[in-house]
């Protein structure tokens, strides 16, 4: 096995300057750092982690405690995105923990073991509340984190999609299709990527003289999405297209429709977030949005070192745009005000 002194001498540089290297220290070149990460690799080189950890008082480990309650489906997203960072962070001398979370009270004690413990230099928090105590004691503590969605606070970093431009922007197409009765499909409020979605159908709702009353708040799983759908689709006037807060929902909207005796995409359409691959199997493939960059995992892992490095939060908040993504299961409005039953 590859020692210190003999990464060092076949780099022509000293133990120390390999060390601080390997140690991203600022005090040495960017250049220099790729060299030494690259021979320690080539050679196979590991530094001694209980060692490293002993002299720097760090882990070299990011921790993330996963949503409670969360669908595999809705874990599946989620869990890409942070296999990006993961690789990302790998890079950068950093291992990614995944801890779940079994409901709310429990995924902030599973954060407190791991900062009163000293278990990793620092957090990603994802599914972001509007008032999210995760943030709150995080930064109480001073621990280096940062979000994966936004909160009500402005002063920590993050990385988000604009779910309220993309929604706004889901609910013109639908009624550029002469769609009126659109009904958002929406999780609960408390939890921000459902609050600034709701904000966008509402908004461009209100923009095109159109009535926002058909807004349930459910939970964001397949079931759920089932369960909301079918007491619409009870009422006399059920409405024309569904607009889910998440494929999940979208995918139990599928097989409500077709319980009332509608037909997706042609009698009832159906927009859902997250560009989930379950979308692409269905019939008739499911319409979506999803956040236009490859770089999020990438920008949570960048955003977590510049913090660990010190940098200002609010350099380090990152807003990308959400684009549609239009397949099948939407199209002009063609359900007309009939009563549920007659239509088979």
């Amino acid at each position: 096995m590859t020692t210190l002194r003999e990464l060092a001498e076949a780099l022509g540089l000293s133990p120390t300057q390999v060390s601080r290297a390997l140690d991203d220290k600022p005090d040495v070149s960017a250049k220099t750092k790729a060299r030494v990460r690259e021979e320690a690799r080539k050679r196979g080189y590991s530094p001694n982690a209980a060692a490293r950890s002993m002299r720097k008082q760090k882990t070299d480990t990011v921790a993330v405690v996963l949503p409670a309650g969360a669908s595999a489906m809705g874990l599946g997203s989620l869990v890409q995105t942070l296999y990006e960072t993961a690789a990302e962070l790998a890079v950068l001398g950093y291992d990614l923990v995944m801890i779940p979370g079994l409901d709310a009270a429990r995924e902030l004690e599973a954060l407190r073991r791991v900062v009163d413990g000293r278990r990793a230099d620092a957090v990603i928090v994802v599914r972001t509340r509007r008032d999210d105590e995760r943030v709150a004691f995080l930064t109480e503590r001073g621990v280096p984190f940062v979000t994966h969605g936004r909160t009500a606070r402005a002063d920590h970093a993050f990385v988000d999609g604009d779910g309220e431009s993309g929604f706004a922007e889901a609910t013109r197409t639908l009624a550029a299709l002469g769609h009126t009765r659109i009904a958002h499909i929406g999780g609960p409020e408390e939890y921000n990527f459902a609050f600034v979605r709701r904000a966008g159908w509402r908004g461009a709702m209100t923009e095109l003289g159109l009535k926002p009353t058909i807004d349930l708040q459910v939970h964001p799983t397949e079931t759920s999405g089932f369960e909301a759908v079918r007491a619409l689709y009870a009422t006399p006037e059920p409405p024309t297209a569904l607009l889910c807060a998440t494929d999940a929902m979208a995918i139990g909207a599928y097989r409500a429709v077709r319980a009332a005796g509608f037909v997706p995409g042609k009698d009832v359409s159906i927009l859902g977030h997250d560009n989930a691959p379950a979308g692409v199997l269905l019939t008739p493939q499911l319409s979506t949005m999803r956040i236009a960059s490859a770089e999020v995992g990438k920008r949570l892992a960048s955003h977590l070192h510049a913090r660990l490095n010190g940098s200002d939060v609010t350099t380090l908040q990152s807003l990308f745009p959400v684009e549609l993504v239009l397949r099948g299961s939407h199209g002009p409005v063609s359900l007309g005000p009939v009563s549920v039953g007659r239509r088979k």
